[in-house]
């Protein structure tokens, strides 16, 4: 192969791994983690520009603020009523953690004033969870499709196309299908799914390598 046609080749190696990469993306989009945890803590930006009088814990007591957000009471700092703030109050750290979906991760620590929180409120694990969720599900379609798609582009390669540097491109996008499909779900599967998807690419490869060439060896 001279260099013109290598260049050709690698070309359409770059295109061939841009066309199944944009097209598995198009049907299957990958999930976007503003979707699910952008208004965790940004909600009260968007809260109208008017005042609300609430009831706000602050230090330990109720005061009543006649210019509150104009979300609304959150029930867990702000209250609507000066019987709510109070009962608000008794209210532990983690238990406010729960009414905002959160997890209450527990600490051990010595505080020389109080209060002394033993902990924090992590209120990105629901949100989190289901973002990866998702994510798995997505990762295990893309190898589904890449995966046999890959295979398909690397024969097309090897026995359709007589150009060698045609081919050899083609099968190099293949090949770089096969990576983006095994990669996108290899951090989400186990280590015996990962032995058979590797033992598997590895013996059709070695099968079309053996065919390939007993095709090319007759038309000699």
């Amino acid at each position: 192969m001279n260099l013109k046609n290598l260049v050709i080749g690698i070309a359409i190696i770059i295109l061939t791994i841009f066309v199944t990469f944009y097209g598995i993306n198009m049907f299957f989009p990958k999930p976007q983690y503003e979707d699910f945890c952008n208004n965790v803590a940004t909600l009260p930006k968007g809260c109208p520009a008017v005042c609300v009088p609430l009831y706000e814990i602050i230090n330990g007591e109720c005061v009543l603020t006649e210019c509150g957000s104009g979300c609304g009471p959150d029930q867990i700092n702000t209250f609507s009523d000066l019987n709510s703030c109070e009962e608000g109050l008794k209210l532990s750290d983690q238990k406010k953690c729960e009414i905002q979906n959160g997890t209450w991760i527990r600490q051990e620590i010595q505080c020389i004033k109080a209060p002394c929180p033993q902990g924090y409120c992590d209120t990105y694990s629901v949100c989190n969870q289901e973002y990866n969720d998702v994510l798995k599900l997505r990762a295990r379609n893309v190898f589904f499709i890449a995966l046999p798609l890959g295979i398909l582009i690397i024969a097309l390669g090897a026995l359709v196309f007589g150009l060698e540097s045609v081919g050899v491109g083609i099968m190099g996008g293949g090949v770089g299908t096969l990576i983006y499909g095994s990669g996108a779900y290899w951090p989400f599967s186990e280590n015996w799914i990962r032995f058979i998807i590797s033992l598997l690419g590895l013996i059709i490869l070695i099968w079309i390598a053996y065919w390939f060439n007993r095709k090319a060896g007759k038309k000699k």
